[in-house]
């Protein structure tokens, strides 16, 4: 997926793009398909303004404690969007629920682990 707006362009790896239809089926298998509609576009709202506002997220903590600081993170809680901006990009790696273990995730999709 790659949207342009403002001076950065927004993209989704694969595994986030997977991460957003992952949430939509849970949420719409729990609580139906508006409200799934209704929590992806909420998502998609807060994955957009970041063309705007790249630098305005935290750092993961989980990822501060291994001395790495290229990684960001917004959200719409509890789901956390962790993203790296490169240039005139901003790469969204993972859309997750922040009440998972991220310490584990964020080994395995970022770094590879």
């Amino acid at each position: 997926m790659t949207r342009r707006a403002g001076r950065h362009r927004v993209l989704l790896t694969r595994g986030a793009e997977h991460d957003l239809e992952s949430l939509f089926d849970h949420v719409a298998a729990q609580d139906g398909t508006g409200a799934a509609h209704r929590l992806v576009d909420q998502i998609t709202q807060v994955i957009e303004s970041l063309a705007q506002f790249p630098d305005r997220g935290a750092h993961p903590p989980e990822l501060l404690g291994l001395g790495i600081r290229e990684f960001r993170q917004t959200g719409f809680k509890p789901y956390r969007v962790i993203y790296r901006v490169q240039n005139d990009q901003v790469v969204i790696h993972l859309i997750i629920d922040g009440r998972r273990d991220l310490q584990s995730l964020l080994a395995r999709r970022l770094l590879g682990a």
